[in-house]
């Protein structure tokens, strides 16, 4: 394989929430665009020297990202629409900043975001792929729950893990999340709340499934100079990392495609993990965030039940993890959920996450998850990311 080369010149700036809300009479595209208002607004920068929008939505449709555009009144020169749920996020970042490393654009808004009436989600999960379709739907099986029920059920029997371990995760999530203005259950959880949970799809209970709702993220990719220029605070790339598809012949899922990448990963950044200051991981269900800090290399394949009783996760405690509390206790607004990760860590390493701020964080990952499709997710992607200069 060629070397591949650095992301010098090329930081990612401005991460922006637009508030979620349980349920929305709007459509994504009233989402989509206060994500883009919001990047205007907090950088100065007029909307006609947008010239590059990446977008993630399940429920823009029947548009997609052009309609969009025409749409938000913008012309740009380069654009992508990327349908990659959880992982959307990262590839995001990866392509946009190669754009911009080439010169296809200058500055690009990256953006994501999903309405959520009341009865959208099921409408999603319905049509979710061919697979949903025609394999699990008709037979009362229609969205993750069940999937990712399987999943953890082998991974307990397999690793020894338990709900306690899964519990402890939570906990901790929503321990950061009571910090998190814009989390939507700001009511603490007690690992008694969590055991005692109702169950949903055995061994999941309610407290291991997230709930949907509205919202849209977002963040600006542009050169470094630029951003100095603006004055505004830009985070360094020092590598990423995307799969598609990994290990199509495990007959059940107990990794993902960090797995195959991990060591480039690494070494592309010239960073090992011991030097991570703080993770966050996509976290739809308990089990996946036990798979990310495996094959990420925090622990060893089978290792993570006691790599998560040796550890805190809060934003004060050993192990930062999932600092605005995650979708689990932030809520998970489609494919927005895919950015939540990435915008919190933009804010972790420009001093902007309020009282969720990490003391001295100095390099952060990122990690996505999406497309469960069938029995297993599809898409995984990560990236670290370093504080850069003001």
């Amino acid at each position: 394989m060629r070397s591949r080369q650095s992301y010098d010149g090329v930081v990612a700036a401005v991460p922006v929430t637009v508030p979620y809300a349980r349920y929305s009479t709007h459509a994504a595209h009233w989402w989509l665009g206060r994500a883009l208002a919001a990047l205007i607004r907090d950088s100065g920068i007029a909307k006609a020297d947008i010239d590059g929008v990446c977008v993630s939505s399940f429920t823009l449709g029947p548009d997609t990202a052009v309609g969009l555009m025409q749409h938000l009144g913008m012309s740009p020169r380069w654009l992508d629409h990327i349908p990659m749920g959880g992982a959307s996020g990262v590839v995001a970042l990866r392509r946009a900043a190669r754009a911009v490393q080439a010169g296809d654009a200058e500055v690009i808004a990256c953006i994501a975001g999903d309405t959520n009436h009341v009865d959208s989600f099921r409408h999603t999960v319905s049509q979710f792929s061919r697979f949903a379709q025609d394999a699990v739907y008709p037979y009362g099986a229609g969205g993750p729950n069940a999937s990712f029920a399987l999943l953890t059920d082998h991974y307990m029997r397999q690793y020894g893990a338990t709900r306690e371990d899964f519990g402890k995760l939570c906990v901790a999530q929503r321990d950061n999340a009571l910090r998190n203005p814009h989390a939507l259950m700001r009511k603490p959880l007690t690992l008694a709340q969590y055991l005692d949970a109702r169950p949903i799809t055995d061994p999941i209970h309610l407290f291991d499934c997230v709930m949907p709702c509205a919202g849209a993220e977002g963040f600006l990719i542009m050169t470094e100079e630029r951003a100095s220029a603006l004055k505004l605070p830009g985070v360094r790339i020092r590598s990423t990392i995307e799969r598609h598809n990994a290990y199509p012949d495990d007959p059940i899922q107990f990794r993902g495609g960090w797995a195959m990448d991990r060591d480039a990963l690494y070494e592309h950044a010239g960073v090992p993990p011991a030097d991570v200051d703080f993770v966050e991981t996509y976290d739809d269900y308990p089990v996946i965030n036990m798979l990310q800090f495996e094959d990420l290399g925090f622990c060893a394949k089978g290792e993570a039940p006691a790599f998560v009783r040796e550890h805190r996760f809060t934003i004060d405690g050993s192990f930062p993890f999932n600092t605005s509390g995650g979708q689990l206790s932030v809520g998970q607004a489609g494919a927005a959920g895919g950015y939540l990760g990435l915008v919190q860590a933009l804010r972790q390493l420009t001093n902007a996450a309020g009282d969720m701020q990490v003391a001295d964080a100095r390099v952060g990952l990122v990690s996505g998850f999406g497309m469960i499709n069938y029995d297993r997710g599809l898409c995984s992607g990560a990236a670290l990311l370093e504080r850069g200069t003001a």
